[in-house]
């Protein structure tokens, strides 16, 4: 009671509390937001993939010197180190981290292209940056015309050379734009300049090292006079070193391009005199997040920016070098000023949000003052309330405890009268046996008495079995099974049970093995719970496996855990995963095609180990067999608190434990049955049933009178009916698979098979049943246990009123389909083939075939259905059918004997004379002239 006064207090407290807690959050958000509202804060994805690290370094710090205007700006960088496949996944992956912008730097045009098409076509701006590609599907291109640098170059060189020159020429990337570009705009004004000559040209890809490598393949063709023209300044340089190396870098001369400051670049490069002249290209750098910034906050920019190129010589390098130094330094300077703003504004932050907090905690103190002397005075009210509730939750707590009892003696009742009947079952159970044994071990006794004597036996052991099983599961349900241990050694006691099952392993071909890893492993445990385990394990796995199958026992010591394991396996129908998981459920039942049990075994199994303090687990797959494992503890004090039984047990199981385990599976013998000569049967059945003992019973009752057919599941069944088109089927309704009413509505719907009676027989005795089962067109639905003259009698008034029928279809010829007692579907078979027989009458080739095609069935199904229906072969039906036909035309006299031949479908009238006289026993002319004198 205090508990729930406090909770609900509690409660109260966080009630008044939540809208300060609100406010408060709401002014740290606008006091964090607020810093930032002055600047709008993106994401800038950059892909960079050619030139040198000198190149993209100044392309880096020219893009940082601008974003310093920009604070809050991302700047996402990647870089593929001239590898155009890694530019594409990288500017793929900067495309999934949601950037406002992309600039991309393309290594080559074509690679390039489809990606930074896909980019635009998401509606995300692309800016490219000194090299194009092979679209224009992007926003803003900056960089220079590299034709037009080329030409200049070619313009620079020829005032620099008064006389003839032999040029080299260093090329970037094969593929890349600029590259193109410059060495077509090179080459077309040399070619228009007679004393300028291309000597060779050689492949440097922007890099150095490579430039070097590319220029001592052709070292014998080196001259000191050589003019060296490198689309960029470290290809230059590596032409310089390998000239330097054979002596002739002071004769010869070396132009290049980028114009780059700092060490390595082109200006110090021309300040070194290492090279005549170099061309200032600007990175873009700054004009590119200048031209991003103007498309993100739509204003106006320019679709294509060509950067100016400028010559720098000997006659400007020093103002040159003196320009970028300073910039250089002003960027320092700008850099360290912006980090300290930055922290300026850090600090900013920092008090002011402190100041907040500090009127925050103000405001809380007297909210909480007021939230206080409300509660205080609410709290009695509720307490009051309170105290109401608990005194209904008590009453309420009450009534469920009386209602538990209740329920619990109500089920107690139940179990109890379960019980009871249980043990009634068990006397009249054994008037039954008794006498049973007595009269079957008679020598005189007729083989077929034998039989169902035997048949009786059986099935009184199953349900001796049933009934023990459930007053075991009572007595764990009471917790009055205990246990009554002995040591004994486990290995023998497994082989006496084993030994009950060797005769059945033997008549189904069986491969059974016991392997024990010692001979005398000493057990403490109950004699008899153990045995009603390895009983059912062992029955169980006989059950469910087939003719030529395995099962093999083992027993095994785990010394770490110091358990004994036994496993036993099978090569059985194994289970399904679900049917596994469910296996130790009570009352649970797999989909067994076979067998069906009641769902007690395994879970009283289980039982019975957990008593021992053990446990059971089963691995399975379905068509591979099953294996179940039985781990039970190897030490007497492991086993809890149990008995110590005072005589030594007998291991060797009853005769009447092996009976009633071994019930289910062992087959019936028809040894002693006398084979009957084989004779013609006028009708066949078809018996879908899965139990083998009662489809066993029917044929041999049946089998005297009728053509028997047997079938264990639904599939089977219904691929018997299609492929033999029996008279009748006798089906039970609970089938593995599909239930018999299906079976009975598919077989119903099937032309095939439409006219065939069928008996349901079921367990289900209700009228709902019934109703069921005659809405599915069932023409009989008898009730297990039936009365077995009277399925007799239904099979064959059911045959008889086929017949009646098939009389209906064949009383005149020709025929005309009437309605009476057929369903639909056979009226319909019957007057389509009627009708295409009648049609075909002319038709001297006319054949079954022919029919079979028109109604879409097998020969042999045709030949039995229309037997079955109409009593004729079908062949002796035409027939008949043209020389009815051929008696109405004789008699009409319009038309000569041999005309009538061929509208019969005869081609030769002296052989439609003679079927005509072998059928009717007159020839043609002899019944004209009888019906002229008529």
């Amino acid at each position: 009671m205090i508990a729930l006064l406090t909770a609900t207090y509690r409660y109260n407290i966080y009630r008044l509390l939540l809208p300060v807690v609100v406010y408060i959050g709401c002014i740290l958000f606008l006091s964090a937001c607020s810093g930032g509202r002055e600047e709008k804060h993106y994401r800038i994805g950059f892909a960079q993939c050619t030139g040198t690290e000198n190149w993209k370094r100044a392309t880096r710090e020219a893009m940082a010197r601008e974003l310093s205007l920009h604070p809050g700006t991302e700047l996402i960088y990647r870089s593929a180190n001239d590898n155009s496949e890694l530019q594409v996944r990288q500017i793929k992956d900067l495309l999934n981290q949601n950037i406002d912008i992309l600039l991309v730097s393309p290594n080559e045009a074509k690679p390039l292209t489809s990606v930074v098409e896909e980019a635009y076509n998401r509606g995300i701006p692309v800016v490219v940056i000194d090299r194009r590609t092979a679209s224009d599907l992007y926003t803003s291109f900056i960089g220079i015309n590299n034709y037009e640098l080329g030409r200049m170059a070619a313009d620079y060189l020829a005032n620099c050379v008064h006389d003839t020159a032999n040029i080299i020429e260093a090329i970037g990337l094969q593929g890349s734009t600029p590259s193109a570009e410059r060495q077509r705009g090179f080459e077309d004004r040399v070619r228009l300049r007679p004393m300028m000559h291309i000597k060779a040209r050689v492949y440097g890809d922007w890099l150095q090292d490579k430039s070097t490598a590319a220029f001592l393949k052709i070292r014998d063709r080196l001259a000191p006079d050589d003019v060296v023209f490198s689309q960029n300044d470290p290809m230059a340089l590596g032409a310089f070193e390998v000239y330097k190396s054979m002596g002739m870098e002071r004769s010869a001369r070396f132009f290049g391009i980028d114009g780059l400051s700092g060490p390595g670049g082109g200006i110090q490069l021309v300040a070194d005199h290492i090279l005549q002249a170099t061309f200032l290209t600007p990175t873009g750098g700054e004009e590119a997040i200048k031209t991003a910034f103007a498309i993100l906050e739509k204003q106006p920019f320019h679709k294509e920016t060509i950067m100016p190129t400028v010559v720098i010589d000997s006659t400007n390098v020093r103002v040159m070098k003196q320009q970028t130094d300073r910039i250089n330094d002003q960027t320092h300077d700008i850099e360290k000023q912006y980090a300290l703003l930055q922290e300026q504004q850090r600090i900013y932050h920092n008090q002011r949000n402190l100041l907040y907090i500090a009127i925050t905690a103000l405001v809380l103190v007297g909210i909480l003052g007021g939230i206080a002397f409300f509660a205080l005075r609410n709290n009695r009210r509720i307490n009051r309330r309170l105290a109401g509730q608990n005194e209904e939750i008590l009453l309420q707590r009450n009534q469920l405890i009386e209602m538990t009892a209740k329920a619990k003696e109500a089920t107690d009742a139940k179990f109890n009268f379960f019980t009871n009947i249980s043990h009634e079952f068990r006397t009249p159970l054994t008037l039954i046996l008794g006498p049973l044994e007595d009269v079957l071990a008679s020598p005189k006794l007729h083989f077929t008495v034998k039989h169902n004597l035997q048949l009786v036996q059986k099935n009184a052991m199953r349900l001796m079995r049933l009934i023990n099983q459930l007053m075991d599961f009572r007595k764990i349900e009471e917790n009055k099974m205990r246990l009554v241990v002995s040591e004994n050694n486990i290995t023998d006691f497994v082989t006496e049970i084993a030994g009950s099952f060797h005769e059945i392993a033997r008549r189904k071909s069986i491969g059974f093995s016991i392997v024990s890893q010692a001979r005398d492993l000493r057990l403490w445990f109950d004699v008899n719970i153990l045995d009603k385990v390895l009983f059912n394990l062992l029955s169980n796995a006989f059950k469910f496996t087939n003719e030529n199958g395995t099962i093999h026992v083992s027993l095994t010591v785990d010394g770490v855990r110091e358990r004994l394991v036994i496993a036993v396996q099978d090569s059985g129908v194994g289970m399904t995963p679900e049917e596994a998981d469910h296996a130790f459920d009570l009352f649970y039942q797999g989909n067994k095609k076979a067998f069906k049990g009641t769902g007690l075994g395994l879970s009283l199994t289980q039982e019975m180990i957990h008593l021992h303090r053990g446990t059971i687990t089963i691995q399975s797959a379905k068509w591979k067999g099953s294996t179940f494992t039985v781990t039970l503890p190897l030490r007497r004090e492991d086993l809890g608190e149990t008995e110590t039984a005072t005589e030594k047990p007998q291991l060797q199981p009853s005769t009447e434990d092996i009976s009633i385990y071994t019930a289910d599976i062992q087959p019936i013998s028809f040894a002693d049955e006398p084979t009957l000569p084989s004779r013609h049967k006028e009708h066949s059945l078809l018996v879908i049933e899965d139990n083998d003992d009662l489809r066993v019973f029917l044929k041999r009752r049946l089998g005297n009178q009728y053509e028997l057919y047997e079938a264990e599941d639904a599939a089977t069944g219904i691929a018997k009916a299609y492929d033999l088109v029996p008279d009748l089927i006798i089906s039970d309704i609970i089938l593995p698979g599909e239930d018999g009413l299906h079976v009975t509505e598919l077989l119903k719907q099937d032309l095939r098979t439409s006219h065939i009676p069928i008996v349901l027989l079921t367990a289900k005795g209700a009228i709902e049943d019934q109703i069921k089962g005659i809405k599915h067109r069932a023409d009989a639905f008898i009730v297990k246990p039936f009365n077995l003259e009277y399925l007799e009698e239904t099979i064959k008034c059911l045959l008889n009123n086929r017949s009646v029928l098939r009389e209906h279809y064949t009383s005149e010829l020709p025929l005309e389909a009437r309605p009476g007692m057929a369903t639909k579907v056979t009226r319909k078979f019957v007057n389509e083939f009627i009708a295409i027989v009648e049609n075909n009458i002319p038709n001297e080739d006319f054949s079954v075939d022919d029919i079979c095609r028109e109604i879409g069935i097998s020969r042999v199904q045709l030949y039995r259905k229309v037997k079955a229906l109409m009593g004729y072969n079908v062949n002796d039906y035409i027939s008949t059918v043209r020389l009815q036909k051929a008696k109405f035309l004789l008699a009409d006299m319009q038309y000569s004997i041999s005309e009538v031949a061929s509208r019969v479908g005869y081609s030769s009238q002296a052989y439609f004379s003679t079927v005509f006289k072998s059928k009717f026993s007159i020839t043609p002319s002899e019944y004209r002239e009888k019906k002229r004198g008529k």
